[in-house]
């Protein structure tokens, strides 16, 4: 179970971190993403990361 949380973790936190980029416009990939240069995706994308950082720390104290 700690290795699930910790993988959810590490999986959320990337993925956080490609769509705040996306949203900010500082990564242009793919270049047919509707999220490129979208706002609300970097508000998402930072929500997602720390419920990322949330489940890693869960799955460190368990």
């Amino acid at each position: 179970m700690k290795t699930l949380l910790l993988i959810l973790g590490v999986a959320a936190i990337l993925m956080g971190l490609l769509w705040i980029g996306q949203g900010t416009g500082l990564i242009h990939w793919p270049a047919s993403s509707f999220m490129l240069d979208q706002r609300p995706w970097a508000l998402r994308g930072a929500i997602l990361a720390v419920v990322g950082l949330g489940l890693i720390i869960l799955s460190r104290r368990r």
